[in-house]
């Protein structure tokens, strides 16, 4: 989910472990020329989910190693749970509603938000929560934590293919 800490803690695990790192919002926004509130606003979400979804299979087929922070949508398509299941070891980073709305409250670039933050928090939330746990390998709970502790966390997760020389 939005909020959750994914790009600071991917960059942090992937500086770690000598690992490239792919925010998957950054490089859509760089390969499109663009933000991805404009592609919302202007092309619609659909299209916005075409480009993910083949950004995202660019970056899963990698020869190296790679670290991803994916957007919190990208669960919503089927072929991105099935090139996460076979291409990934997946982690969520799981936060309840209130410290997502807490830690996203001044943003202005959160296309799915609208006028009321929370209530959509929440009912994004609902509506992937069963996503995220079917792609995901292993769940670690956020809410209280640094990013360093969650960069731990996950180092002690971590299948030992994946860590770097």
């Amino acid at each position: 989910m939005m909020g959750a800490g994914k790009s600071t803690v991917g960059n942090c695990l992937a500086t770690e472990h000598h690992l490239g790192f792919v925010d998957l919002d950054a490089a859509i926004e760089e390969q499109q020329g663009r933000s991805i509130t404009d592609i919302f606003q202007y092309d619609g979400e659909q299209v916005f989910r075409d480009i993910e979804q083949q950004t995202l299979a660019e970056v899963l087929s990698a020869s190296d190693p790679l670290v991803v922070s994916c957007g919190g949508g990208v669960v919503v398509r089927q072929s991105n749970l099935k090139l996460l299941s076979e291409r990934a070891w997946v982690c969520w980073l799981r936060a309840t509603v209130d410290t997502l709305a807490q830690r996203i409250q001044q943003s202005r670039s959160r296309p799915l938000l609208g006028d009321d933050p929370k209530a959509n928090i929440k009912a994004i939330y609902k509506a992937r929560a069963g996503l995220y746990a079917q792609v995901a390998h292993e769940v670690i709970d956020v809410d209280d934590l640094r990013p360093e502790q969650v960069c731990e966390a996950i180092r002690n997760l971590w299948p030992s293919v994946i860590t770097a020389p």
